[in-house]
């Protein structure tokens, strides 16, 4: 089997292409990546990001939506996409002999929407409609307070945005916001697949070439006197536990012994919260750990769903096992760990669409793109040694903590 190869080429307007070529494969994906995300847009329009996305597919060039939607359907294109704090994705993934003509119809929908006033209403009652689902959602309600509680704005904002921001956008301002965010310089598109470099490249420079201009800079994100702790009251049979505290950047060193911390946390039904918060406690109905990472700040968070007469001992129980973490990891648990990220590792790497969501991300974050092997490596260089070092060095701490139910906790 040929080893993936991964190439990148940017336009003089700032434009970058990174792909990753697989041979063995017969489709590809790609993502077109804009830094228009929801930390940019103007605070009297928060949601603005979603709607312009979703507008966006509502003619372009010389199509109506009709005929988007027909002609990505004659070429098989799985579409997808979406808006998050940092950027706007357009995603397709089809057989690899149609990506020319795909990334034609796509260009259209990033360069030129029609934006028309008539769509602007069924854009917004979309993006209402996903906002008030969040009521429904007490999980989802509770990590968008705790986002708000430990980053101060923009970065604390909800891509949803606010009814009242959602309400306030007119055709004018759609169209004024797509001018001036919606810009190559910082834009990338990256392609994973079948495809032959060179025709990628001439057909990339012949649809993008003349797009001109920058974007306004996404802020930096900022946490500084963050919010210890928020009770979020809402009258339910469960409670609902966030925790947050500060990560390692994804260019650290000790990226990869963090993830694997997390791994030994959170990576399957032996992990530690699975088995002294839930199992050996039944303190919880759901109990997880993850990540996230944002350009300039990483980020670890903990989740806890419980009932209102056990919320304190669950959480005093979750804090625990947090802290104790660097007291100690067993060879065993490493291992299962490093096999989690390894076979998360192999599933992406068999996904065009995945290995396209995760080399444009890279090329965001990092301004390169990391090779399957180089995060195989990273993943595989932690040693138990090496990982209890690093969590000594970097402990869960300084927590931010949200709370949703019925009665608020008492911090000790």
């Amino acid at each position: 089997m040929v080893q993936p190869v991964i190439r990148s080429h940017t336009l003089p307007n700032g434009l970058t292409l990174v792909a990753e070529a697989n041979p063995d494969v017969r489709s590809a994906a790609f993502q077109i990546l804009i830094p228009a995300g929801a930390a940019s847009e103007p605070a009297s329009a928060l949601g603005l990001t979603s709607v312009l996305e979703n507008l966006s597919y509502r003619g372009a060039g010389s199509r109506d939506a009709r005929q988007i939607s027909d002609d990505l359907d004659q070429l098989g294109v799985q579409r997808g996409g979406g808006t998050d704090l940092e950027y706007t994705v357009f995603t397709g993934a089809l057989l690899a002999d149609d990506l020319g003509q795909a990334l034609g119809i796509y260009a259209d929908i990033v360069r030129r929407p029609a934006l028309p006033a008539d769509g602007l209403d069924g854009a917004r009652q979309l993006c209402l409609q996903r906002l008030s689902s969040v009521d429904d959602n007490p999980t989802q309600k509770l990590f968008i307070r705790l986002a708000a509680a430990y980053f101060s704005d923009p970065y604390g904002r909800s891509p949803l945005g606010t009814r009242a921001g959602l309400e306030s956008i007119t055709t004018d301002t759609i169209r004024a916001d797509h001018a001036n965010r919606y810009r190559p310089d910082g834009a990338i598109l990256a392609v994973a697949g079948r495809f032959d470099w060179a025709s990628l490249v001439d057909r990339v420079e012949n649809l993008f070439s003349d797009w001109v201009g920058k974007g306004p800079e996404n802020p930096l994100p900022d946490s500084a006197g963050r919010t210890r702790y928020l009770h979020v009251q809402e009258d339910s049979a469960q409670e609902q536990i966030g925790v947050a505290w500060p990560d390692v950047t994804a260019d650290h060193p000790g990226y990869y012994a963090s993830r694997m911390g997390i791994q030994v946390l959170s990576g399957g039904m032996g992990a530690r919260l699975f088995t002294e918060v839930r199992e050996k406690r039944g303190l919880v109905y759901s109990v997880t750990a993850f990540t996230r990472t944002v350009r300039g700040a990483g980020l670890a968070l903990a989740y806890a769903g419980t009932t209102p007469e056990r919320r304190q001992e669950c959480l005093d129980v979750l804090l625990g096992e947090l802290q104790r973490l660097p007291d100690d990891v067993s060879e065993e648990e490493l291992l299962r760990a490093r096999t989690g990220l390894l076979s998360s590792l192999v599933l992406q790497g068999e996904s065009c669409s995945a290995r396209a969501a995760a080399i444009g991300r890279d090329q965001f974050i990092l301004g390169r793109v990391r090779s399957l092997d180089e995060v195989r490596a990273g993943i595989e260089s932690v040693t138990r040694e090496s990982l209890l070092a690093h969590l000594r060095a970097h402990p869960a701490r300084d927590f931010t903590i949200a709370t949703l139910g019925p009665a608020p906790v008492e911090l000790l």
